[in-house]
């Protein structure tokens, strides 16, 4: 079962990196206006009814992953296929490079506008206000914290816990996008799903970090420097899990990251992760190759992961 697992991972990995996103009918954007046609009929300000919402919501989508499972229990072939069609679906590497990589290029020729309009599509930062310095950084940061949250968790979950895991996983990173702000709406009704996305990114957002440490001199980076960063910085980030591969990055690319960061729903002072100089165009490119190698190295560990729990049972 788990050699099928491991093919089926590799299978969806390659599919996300030939094909990319599905054009139509995008299954995460399914769950998605699923997920706001309950909110809007459960929606109260209080923690109870978030913890409804995102239990009903991430139980479904585990339940459905078992079924997949249980489809294919005993056909290898079928399994791998299932593990690969949900892998696929909830992997984000090949459109968080393309993003990362034409934000890099526009602020490259001097298109702020554009690069403004296309950063949304990154992060749920306002743009309007940044200069060109602030839009690096913000992609940056963001290539950083999706290289993690869309490439490396779903890919250690899928190894751990196959489809359901696969499934699950994005289900609550999903819906914490969605209404896991610390905005006056979500406050409490959102709780839950950030809560739950903090637990289950623990152990995916340091070996994103530490794989981060070991992919930077591949892309000319600094291993030394984002093991610094890592160790020093990211205990001060907000986040348990984004500030752990955001340093990491920092440090590897040699940049300086954090700071005023505004959002829809207010402003944060984030605290300084790195000690270089502040991101440029070249950065975000450089962001974007680092985010890839990250992603290779995920896939072989995932496969490990995998083989070695058919070793062990």
């Amino acid at each position: 079962m788990s050699a099928a697992r491991a093919i089926g991972l590799l299978l969806g990995v390659a599919a996300d990196g030939a094909f990319g996103d599905p054009k139509r009918w995008h299954p995460v954007a399914g769950f998605g206006k699923a997920s706001q046609r309950l909110e809007r009929a459960l929606y109260r300000d209080h923690r109870v009814a978030g913890m409804a919402y995102t239990g009903l919501l991430a139980g479904s989508t585990v339940l459905l992953g078992v079924a997949v499972e249980r489809a294919g229990r005993g056909r290898p072939v079928l399994q791998a296929l299932g593990t690969a069609v949900a892998t696929w679906a909830v992997l984000g590497g090949r459109s968080l490079a393309a993003e990362g990589t034409a934000i890099g290029r526009e602020l490259d020729a001097g298109e702020l506008a554009a690069a403004r309009d296309r950063l949304p599509h990154l992060c749920g930062r306002d743009p309007a206000t940044l200069d060109a310095g602030g839009l690096a950084r913000a992609a940056v940061e963001s290539v950083a914290e999706n290289t993690s949250d869309a490439v490396v968790a779903p890919l250690v979950w899928g190894a751990v816990a196959g489809v359901p895991g696969l499934l699950g996983y994005r289900a609550v990173n999903t819906l914490d996008a969605m209404v896991g702000y610390r905005s006056p709406r979500y406050r409490r009704f959102g709780w839950a799903a950030a809560r739950l996305d903090d637990v289950i990114n623990l152990a995916p957002a340091r070996l994103a970090a530490a794989l981060t440490v070991a992919g930077a001199p591949v892309v000319g980076g600094s291993a030394r420097g984002a093991w610094s960063a890592w160790r020093r910085d990211a205990p001060a980030h907000p986040s348990p899990n984004a500030g752990q591969i955001e340093a990491a990055f920092a440090g590897a690319l040699e940049v300086r990251l954090g700071g005023r960061t505004v959002y829809e729903h207010g402003v944060e002072d984030r605290p300084v992760l790195g000690d270089g100089r502040m991101p440029d165009a070249g950065h975000v490119t450089r962001a974007v190759e680092l985010s890839r190698v990250v992603g290779i190295f995920t896939a072989a560990v995932a496969v490990l992961i995998a083989l070695f729990r058919r070793a062990k049972h």
